[in-house]
């Protein structure tokens, strides 16, 4: 049977590069790896065909000689090109990089078998700006996957032990020869362990962990915001059988405060006047996370007018100096008047129309602006 294009194999373009080549390599391998198709011979067929594609168009000099001459330019037995797979005795060392990339380094070295390493978790943590801002500690309670007491992870019945399986006998892989290739991969009976459990534990049912609910305390430090994370190493799921755990992630989320926002280190809150104040001028208390403060409103203060207070912000979780607190001022307009206060504005208003001086700057602008429009519509 006429071998298929390699390119076509690994769904690529010619002209792909050696990463296109590598991932296209890499999404094939986790669809089609006989561990994930056991008794799928159609799998193992594809499996095989992409890792012989892989292994030539990886390999510059070997693309080369497929470019120019087809198959016949990689093939051993066709007389010539560079001596094919003959090369390669062993095709789970070739490719052995790329698996430790796909199955995230399961395998194990020295005497066989695989560290089946726990799952990492994540965890969100509610937080006020406060305990953002000046860092606390925080009691969490996380559902996790523990070693079983019983058999003290092993998986195994107490009493008992787990055995050398005798498929690969403890090696945890086997190796199966066809022609010129070697193909080595892990053992479909241990899945890898090298050992096997005839008599399961009943409190895990074999898989050596227990889901268990586990209380930590987790230090928040100070200066921490949304989507920051803390690693806790080890924190995370037990592995199977005895394999190492994961890590837990906290993910931190600050809760919305009443009155404060924060953008990077700086904090803002909005402070409303009367309009009396901001054309008198005045002095009020503003609040801070540390405390109250005295602003000084100079007269003729307008709406949007912001006030920066140094180093009243929030000092950076990795270092650097300390953020700001930026006070917007918001004008308000007086409400439910009174007649004697109608009737004081009213005199107001008259008075400031018989000054002829401009009050309303940025009325009298816009109200300039508005008549050049219409003067400007005119034909």
């Amino acid at each position: 049977m006429s071998k298929r294009d390699y390119y076509e194999v690994l769904n690529v373009a010619r002209n792909a590069s050696e990463a296109e080549v590598k991932q296209a390599y890499r999404r094939l391998a986790m669809k089609l790896h006989p561990d994930r198709n056991p008794g799928d011979q159609v799998a193992e067929e594809r499996f095989k065909e992409a890792k012989e594609a892989y292994e030539v168009l990886s390999d510059s000099r070997k693309r080369t000689a497929y470019d120019q001459f087809g198959h016949a330019g990689v093939d051993g037995t066709a007389g010539g090109g560079f001596g094919g797979f003959g090369e390669a005795a062993d095709l789970g060392d070739i490719f052995g990089g790329v698996f430790r990339d796909i199955f995230g380094g399961m395998r194990g070295g020295g005497g066989g078998g695989q560290n089946y390493r726990g799952a990492d978790l994540r965890y969100t943590l509610d937080l006020t700006l406060e305990e953002a801002v000046f860092g606390t500690t925080a009691k969490i309670r996380v559902p996790t996957l523990v070693s079983c007491a019983t058999c003290a992870g092993s998986g195994a019945k107490p009493g008992t032990k787990p055995t050398t399986c005798p498929t690969c006998r403890g090696a945890g892989q086997v190796r199966m020869q066809q022609g010129f290739f070697s193909i080595q991969q892990a053992c479909p009976r241990c899945q890898g362990r090298g050992t096997i459990i005839p008599d399961p534990c009943e409190a895990c049912r074999g898989s050596g962990r227990i889901e268990e609910q586990k209380t930590l305390s987790v230090k928040v430090p100070a200066g921490v915001d949304n989507g920051d994370r803390i690693r806790l190493t080890g924190e995370g799921e037990v592995g199977e059988h005895g394999g190492s755990p994961g890590d837990l992630y906290v993910q931190i989320q600050v809760k919305p405060h009443p009155i404060f926002t924060r953008e990077d280190n700086n904090l803002y809150c909005e402070v409303p006047i009367g309009f009396h104040t901001a054309a008198l001028g005045g002095e009020l208390e503003v609040p801070t996370l540390d405390g109250r403060l005295s602003l000084k409103i100079p007269p003729e203060t307008q709406t949007s007018k912001v006030f920066r207070l140094r180093g009243k912000g929030v000092k950076p979780v990795r270092g650097g100096p300390t953020g700001d607190l930026l006070c917007r001022i918001v004008v308000e307009t007086p409400v439910n008047l009174t007649r004697e206060q109608k009737e004081l504005l009213e005199k107001f208003a008259a008075t400031m129309e018989a000054s002829g001086e401009r009050h309303t700057p940025q009325q009298g602008s816009w109200l300039d602006g508005v008549k050049k429009f219409f003067e400007d519509m005119k034909f």
